[in-house]
């Protein structure tokens, strides 16, 4: 019941010694992800006590993958050095690289997901919450309390609009979340996340956060009409947006009728896809879909 992130997989922080890192570090642990050590050259070879537990410190992701055989590696590094962070972990062959730095300079981020990509590592961010699989493990800054194993997946690029939509269904439960980022260069994209979640075979239904700016959501609702076969239930952030505003997330830029959330909205409807007007409402249009599934009886 998951994609990307599982109780299997192990867990580097690179910026763990540092003030986000050590909190949610912390964090991590106390739901059940298995961190296996922090990345930080200048303290290599020192471990940190997180409630009872030791993690070790090593003094580059390389060596911390040797020691554990870690697969993931979650960046709580500042923005001027997130890129060499991310480009270290691509290098040293990373699975997955979980980028929750904001404010990374655009250049930056095309660098290390252009690099990325040809070294295999998969990115998800930058500018993000991270992924969550309840129950299993959590990479990032996702509320580990708000939710609980089930069978809905979820893509969203607001973090905001993750742990609303995690809480209006914590009755019902998710497979994984992901939190994709709002940035305008994103490693890992809702089209990646809706493939993933068609071929997991405990997820029964997609809900896909989106927002004005760009065409990620057109894009994604041609390759739900395509090759998505179970129901996805939509949300766009922005409808109040003035036109030619940035609003929020640097990728949320509108200009003219294109990424305006009316044509989001149209092109996931024109596919099949239910699109809520409030949070709320879209919750209700997932309970909604799933009860129409139900058996008779059940």
């Amino acid at each position: 019941m998951a994609i990307y992130l599982t109780k299997e997989s192990k867990v580097l922080v690179q910026g763990m010694t540092g003030g986000e890192g050590m909190k949610h570090t912390r964090r991590m642990l106390a739901a059940g992800t298995d961190v296996v050590g922090g990345v930080n050259p200048r303290k290599a070879g020192q471990t940190v006590d997180f409630d009872h537990r030791a993690v070790p410190v090593f003094g580059t992701v390389a060596e911390g993958m040797a020691a554990t055989g870690a697969d993931v590696s979650v960046v709580f590094v500042p923005p001027a050095f997130a890129k060499a962070a991310v480009l270290e972990a691509a290098d040293a062959g990373i699975g997955l690289a979980v980028v929750i730095t904001e404010g990374i300079p655009v250049h930056d981020s095309v660098a290390f997901a252009s690099h990325a990509r040809a070294r295999g590592t998969r990115i998800i961010g930058p500018n993000c919450p991270g992924l969550i699989t309840p129950g299993q493990s959590n990479a990032g800054i996702i509320p580990a309390d708000i939710t609980k194993p089930g069978r809905i997946g979820l893509v969203s690029k607001s973090g905001t609009l993750t742990y609303q939509l995690m809480y209006e269904l914590r009755d019902i439960g998710f497979s994984t979340c992901v939190g994709i980022g709002g940035d305008p260069v994103a490693g890992t994209s809702h089209i990646d996340c809706l493939g993933a979640f068609q071929d997991d075979p405990d997820t029964e239904l997609v809900v896909l956060i989106g927002e004005i700016g760009g065409d990620a959501e057109e894009r994604a609702a041609a390759y739900i009409r395509e090759h998505v076969t179970k129901p996805v239930v939509g949300y766009i952030a922005g409808f109040t947006a003035p036109e030619g505003r940035t609003m929020g997330h640097a990728g949320a830029i509108v200009s003219g009728s294109a990424g305006t959330a009316r044509a989001k909205q149209e092109a996931l409807q024109a596919v099949g896809v239910r699109v809520g007007s409030t949070p709320t409402e879209t919750a209700r249009l997932v309970l909604e879909l799933l009860d129409a599934r139900r058996p008779e009886g059940n």
